[in-house]
């Protein structure tokens, strides 16, 4: 049931696997691995609940692989960036916006189709300053309103002209950014009263830096070619899933 009380103890294996498989997948491709993650909280948590754990989680997962990756990262990325992450945050935190779960799962669902429909967007790269701030507000929005945002962050990497390697690492550190601001918003402007204990978060990140470790080191059996093709269409069916569950418990039907 979405949005199921926090503190059933029945769902900590779950949970667990779920962030073991998703940050493995997420160090191997560089996406899906947030998104499929939110879909399985949002279902067996609150949505304040879920966020908090899949913001700790995913700051963790994409920090640790940002470090995995650190000679990667392209730093000239961050300060437009940050400065739209942070336009956003104090918006939502002026309208203190609590979403609710069955459309986070429409939300996170339609992100990647987005991301396929709009293959000729030839302005979005993520070099270019004005293309980075506006990344900085649209990613950080999703994340804060649905959770994830993975596919829609690579609709503004579809253009560039960097390597798997050097794409991962940005888009790790950017995401952490993002999963941390995410943090700050539902735990101190929201104020979530039904988080997880802290033995579960901290299960939660050792076995998430596990699962990234473990992508990382898959990463380099595939070629720049194969890690752009290697998900698509998975992911796309795995979001249609997402948006049709969340749809039609919009609709009343679960």
């Amino acid at each position: 049931m979405i949005g199921a009380s926090a503190s059933c103890p029945a769902m900590i294996p779950l949970i667990l696997t779920a962030v073991l498989a998703t940050s493995a997948l997420s160090g191997f491709i560089g996406m899906a691995g947030g998104m499929i993650l939110m879909a399985i909280l949002v279902s067996v948590l609150s949505v304040g609940a879920a966020m908090m754990l899949h913001g700790a989680v995913q700051a963790t997962a994409n920090g640790s692989r940002a470090w995995f990756l650190r000679a990667h990262i392209q730093w000239h990325i961050l300060p437009p960036y940050a400065l739209g992450a942070a336009i956003t945050v104090a918006a939502f935190s002026v309208l203190a916006v609590l979403p609710d779960a069955n459309l986070i799962l429409m939300i996170v669902g339609i992100f990647p189709w987005l991301a396929r429909l709009t293959p000729r967007l030839h302005g979005l790269d993520i070099n270019h300053p004005p293309t980075t701030f506006a990344c900085g507000i649209a990613v950080t929005a999703a994340q804060l309103f649905a959770g994830a945002s993975g596919p829609l962050l690579d609709v503004f990497y579809l253009n560039t002209r960097l390597n798997r390697f050097e794409v991962i690492a940005s888009k790790a550190f950017t995401q952490t950014l993002g999963h941390l601001l995410k943090l700050f918003y539902y735990g101190l402007i929201i104020g979530v009263s039904d988080a997880m204990p802290d033995w579960v978060y901290a299960l939660a990140i050792v076995t998430a830096v596990i699962g990234t470790r473990i992508g990382t080191r898959m990463l380099v059996r595939l070629t720049d070619k194969r890690f752009r093709t290697a998900s698509s269409w998975v992911i796309l069916a795995i979001a249609t899933l997402l948006f049709a569950r969340g749809a039609t418990g919009l609709l009343g039907f679960n």
